[in-house]
């Protein structure tokens, strides 16, 4: 995988990381700004490779009135409009056949979530599309499964795939990253880890998903230290107002001091 094939893509000449982060959800343009701001001014400062993340729509829902966007298209509008004014590359998730089409005149990766990474005809209208895919690791799925998956884009004529890690189900309201997946996947295609997905706790009672985000440092240095080529996170300026997943989002004011930390972990990696 060639990130300077990305366009936009900044500081590919650097030995760290990339990132994918930004908001669950686009919840409207001002929020969508000032979140990309702030972790450009960071990722510049640090020559973290970043991709802006955001999701147009929330299909994976589990209740009937939890918050599924803002209109499909002028979630994508904003999504461009944060490209162009900060010239980076993004990244959202689609749900089904006709998303990919509709999101790849807006953004630059395309995102299969885990729960639909199995999805023939979805991975493969990605894959059509040329963009870069990258396929969430199914929760239910083992690290050696994965090349399957990936073989469904390579095989569409599109060699621009990525895996992200997001955990394994442990019992009915837990998530667990098994690290010794992280080398069998690179096998296959450059592996990200989902840092706040893989902190959440899914199935509560409430139906609105929990989460762990004290443990967001422990979990990225963890993935620096296991060799994975990037971070995905979430991150909010008020994730306890967040319309989707706050539980597990990252305080925006507190990523400043991680991704200095971890960009000095995975320095010392590189020197190793």
């Amino acid at each position: 995988m060639d990130i300077t094939k990305i366009p936009q893509i900044k500081h590919t000449d650097s030995d760290n990381f990339f990132l994918l982060a930004g908001p669950c959800a686009i919840e409207g343009e001002d929020m969508a700004m000032r979140i990309a701001e702030k972790v450009v001014g960071i990722t510049d400062k640090l020559n973290i490779p970043y991709v802006f993340k955001g999701s147009f729509k929330k299909a994976n829902r589990s209740r009937i009135d939890s918050f599924t966007g803002i209109g499909d298209e002028k979630a994508l509008k904003i999504l461009k409009k944060v490209s162009e004014t900060f010239e980076i590359p993004t990244i959202t998730d689609i749900h089904q056949i006709s998303d990919a089409s509709l999101a790849a005149e807006y953004v630059d990766v395309l995102q299969i979530p885990a729960f639909l990474v199995r999805q023939t005809d979805l991975v493969v209208a990605a894959a059509e599309t040329g963009k870069v895919v990258n396929l969430k690791k199914g929760q239910f799925m083992s690290p050696e499964s994965m090349k399957h998956a990936v073989a469904k884009v390579t095989d569409s004529g599109n060699e621009q795939v990525w895996i992200t890690d997001r955990g394994t189900m442990f019992g009915y309201q837990d998530m667990i990253v098994d690290f010794r997946g992280v080398p069998t996947m690179k096998q296959y295609a450059p592996v990200v880890l989902d840092v706040t997905h893989s902190l959440q706790q899914p199935n509560q009672s409430s139906g609105v998903t929990g989460g762990r985000p004290a443990l967001i440092g422990t979990m990225a240095r963890a993935g620096i230290a296991a060799g994975v080529d990037g971070l995905f996170m979430e991150t909010h300026f008020d994730p306890a107002n967040a319309k989707s997943d706050g539980a597990n989002m990252l305080d925006l004011s507190l990523l400043d001091k991680l991704l200095t930390d971890l960009t000095a972990i995975r320095k010392t990696i590189n020197s190793l």
